[in-house]
């Protein structure tokens, strides 16, 4: 049920068509919360049904014109009622994890090159992550909706700093195993 809200939340913050929605959620929403762009377009369909969300009127008419969308007051109002609501966490279930389970039982052939591969790309991501801190978040930004929104972003530094500590460990432990053999050696 969180996709409508995600919408609902950066319609809020700002007017706009599924086109610049999809690109926003390339851009933000999108690095803790992913969906396609016919997700997207399928969803605000729905909102708008509801009555949630509308259409706003075109400046001009024309033919093939995007469609701008803002939050309704109802909209607003299920927004703020899902806030509220208390959710309990959800498991955790990654594939690598489980791949790593696996390889107590079968080997562990090719798995050090692509815990190497994942460390990499968490790297990247946290590089990225820092990036937008500093760009966007400098000392004395501290209106509430800014120090909301950095929390979201400390929450994905801090897990891609875990997947690196971690990642980095788990090579480590991979490389003092009898037998572990990368599949490149």
């Amino acid at each position: 049920m969180s996709l409508p809200h995600a919408i609902l939340t950066a319609l809020l913050e700002r007017p706009s068509s599924g086109l610049e929605l999809t690109r926003r959620f390339d851009k933000s929403i999108g690095y803790f919360w992913s969906a396609t762009h016919q997700q997207i377009y399928r969803e605000l369909g729905r909102l708008e049904a509801e009555g949630y969300v509308r259409a706003l009127p075109a400046e001009q008419p024309a033919r093939g014109q995007k469609k701008r969308y803002e939050v309704l007051p109802a909209g607003r109002a299920e927004l703020a009622r899902w806030t509220s609501a208390s959710q309990d966490p959800k498991p955790h279930r990654d594939a690598l994890l489980l791949r790593l389970r696996a390889a107590a039982v079968v080997g562990t052939g090719g798995l050090k090159d692509d815990l190497r591969r994942h460390l990499e790309l968490h790297r990247r991501q946290l590089a990225e992550y820092e990036e937008i801190e500093r760009r966007d978040f400098p000392p004395g930004k501290d209106s509430t909706e800014d120090r909301l929104r950095h929390l979201v972003l400390r929450a994905g530094i801090d897990l891609e700093t875990f997947w690196t500590q971690w990642l980095s460990h788990a090579v480590k432990e991979l490389d003092g195993l009898p037998g572990a053999e990368d599949t490149a050696d």
